[in-house]
């Protein structure tokens, strides 16, 4: 069926009315479960967000370790890049270890990576290049994660996995993407570009500036579009729900919750917690993903099937290795080019692996 936007949808039939929705209810709803989806996917915004509160409260998240050292961090750093990084590298147990998954892109497993670390370990354009993209492909990624979650809802209460897939990918956009622009985080992710000034490619180095002398301008922007798009959006799905479509009251939630901590951390909050508050629920939710969809081959990794207990150890390794990797990744100097280029190959392979080894449509979650 192909997709149904609110023009198309005006005279419609019994017979689209069922394509809308089969009605069929998968697991009440939820992913895997009243209370897991609560904590780790749908709560995960406003756990967050008070997490974060806690923790810049307390004394110890400035506290300074490795002192005199070219690793030296806070705590604070150490805790939120060594989370940045573990869910970067936990993609890997999706992609590379789940069989199924592997045989479907070999190549893309197998050579993009090496020759991303071979082109950024020998070029400086390269890595300059990738790690600002890595930037700005976060936040994309971000808003992809949360439009997945959402089209997961849908598909358990039975929707079509076309209807409505268009104004959820745009509205995830916006809600990551517009406070950026528009609020008061916006010269912090701009800032990045000043890094092309190490290949001396000026009409990029210096967009910062451009950006700053057009702050006002990107802000009403946002504004101009986004308003008109979301009154659009209610509106569309109304019609949807006429048509046979069913809210489902956990994606409506998590839309809500992700709305409104993002834009109130983009928007009007400091660019550290901010930071915090948005990149920990991401990872909160993506480390629970892979662990409820890749249980099986994480314990089979572990060598740990059919063993007492092997599903605690499994999960007890897991986080163990790519905690691991994170506190390794966030230690490393970037002086070393061929350590920077695996890491930041990582992060690029976790951005680009997430947009096709997930699928509603093959029923791959």
């Amino acid at each position: 069926m192909p997709y149904m936007d609110s023009e198309q949808i005006k005279n419609i039939s019994e017979h689209s009315i069922k394509s809308l929705n089969n009605g069929k209810i998968t697991n009440n709803g939820y992913i895997v479960g009243k209370y897991y989806d609560s904590i780790w996917f749908i709560g995960a915004p406003a756990i967050a967000f008070i997490s974060a509160l806690v923790f810049h409260s307390t004394a110890i998240s400035e506290k300074v370790l490795f002192a005199g050292t070219v690793n030296s961090q806070t705590v604070y750093n150490l805790f939120i890049g060594s989370f940045i990084m573990a869910h970067l590298f936990a993609v890997f147990f999706r992609s590379h270890l789940n069989p199924q998954i592997f045989k479907l892109h070999p190549i893309r497993f197998i050579v993009i990576p090496i020759a991303l670390i071979l082109s950024m370990t020998v070029s400086l354009w390269a890595a300059v290049f990738f790690s600002v993209l890595a930037t700005w492909w976060d936040v994309y990624h971000s808003g992809l994660q949360t439009f997945g979650l959402g089209r997961i809802y849908d598909s358990r209460v039975g929707n079509d996995h076309k209807a409505g897939r268009r104004l959820d990918y745009l509205l995830n956009i916006l809600i990551y993407a517009g406070p950026i622009l528009a609020g008061a985080t916006l010269m912090n992710h701009a800032k990045d570009f000043q890094t092309f000034e190490k290949v001396n490619f000026t009409t990029l180095s210096i967009l910062p500036i451009k950006i700053f002398n057009h702050r006002d301008d990107l802000t009403l922007f946002v504004f101009f579009i986004g308003i008109p798009f979301i009154l659009y959006y209610l509106y569309s799905y109304w019609k949807l729900h006429k048509a046979g479509y069913v809210f489902s009251t956990k994606k409506v939630i998590l839309f809500a919750l992700t709305a409104v901590v993002s834009i109130t951390c983009w928007g009007f909050n400091s660019f550290g917690e901010a930071f915090f508050i948005m990149i920990f629920f991401h990872a909160w939710q993506y480390l629970a993903i892979i662990w409820h969809f890749e249980e099986k081959t994480i314990t089979k990794t572990f060598r740990q099937t059919n063993i007492k207990n092997g599903k605690f150890i499994s999960l007890t390794l897991f986080i163990i290795v790519v905690f691991a990797y994170g506190a390794f990744a966030t230690l490393v100097s970037d002086d070393n080019n061929f350590l920077y280029a695996v890491i930041l190959t990582v992060s690029i392979l976790h951005f680009w692996y997430d947009g096709f080894i997930w699928s509603v449509k093959k029923k791959q979650v």
